[in-house]
């Protein structure tokens, strides 16, 4: 008989953040033994801009609710891990790109913006076990570079068209494995940097979307 000290426990237990399977496959090797541990996975195309964090931060609210080990791979770097996935697949590369994986074969794949919350929905409702307890990810978590640059910005150190650009790129070409909240927070100053494909003059004055050093400040207090 469970005591009542017992249940507590166990409720504590179910209560607690569950960590979540995130596992860098940087070979063949590793995908192949990867898929063979775990009969329902999912591998994760991180490619070299910012897609990569748009896409992984829709993945990762999804995973905090639902227990689905998730392997990732990072194009550039590891390569032939990344041609392994396209030659067991059959699928055409992209990056981003989210494959499910069942019993080793592919069930499902959605690239670069169409990582949506409603491209998701229904395939983890259907497929993926929901989590007894919240599930807690480890992403890059490092926003340092634009902290630092916020700060020259707001010091006075840097005018507001350098800001603007200088973020704007680096916003671009980052390509962290970001929480959802985290890439909502660094988007919100300037947008979609791929709305702008005639330049980043066609931003426009950086004041235009209100007082910036105001809005940076706040942004400031907000990552903490």
């Amino acid at each position: 008989m469970t005591t009542p000290d017992q249940q507590h426990a166990q409720q504590a237990d179910a209560q607690a953040p569950q960590q979540q399977v995130l596992v860098p496959l940087t070979t063949p090797e590793d995908v192949d033994q990867f898929l063979k541990e775990h009969p329902l996975a999912a591998v994760f195309k991180a490619g070299t801009c910012h897609k990569t964090m748009q896409g992984f931060g829709v993945l990762e609210q999804f995973l905090q609710r639902h227990e689905l080990p998730v392997g990732f791979i990072r194009v550039v770097d590891w390569r032939p891990a990344s041609n392994h996935v396209t030659d067991l697949t059959g699928l055409v590369h992209h990056s981003p790109q989210l494959i499910l994986f069942k019993e080793g074969q592919p069930q499902f794949e959605v690239n670069n913006w169409d990582i949506t919350p409603e491209a998701l929905e229904p395939v983890f409702t259907a497929e993926v076990p929901v989590r007894a307890g919240q599930g807690t990810v480890s992403t890059d978590d490092n926003v340092e570079p634009y902290r630092r640059l916020m700060n020259d910005f707001v010091e006075g150190r840097l005018s507001d068209w350098a800001f603007q650009d200088q973020y704007v790129n680096m916003f671009r070409d980052d390509a962290s494995l970001r929480s959802q909240r985290e890439f909502d927070l660094l988007s919100r100053l300037f947008g979609d940097p791929d709305a702008y494909h005639g330049g980043l003059h066609q931003l426009g004055q950086p004041q235009q979307r209100g007082d910036l050093k105001a809005r940076v400040q706040e942004l400031l207090t907000e990552l903490g």
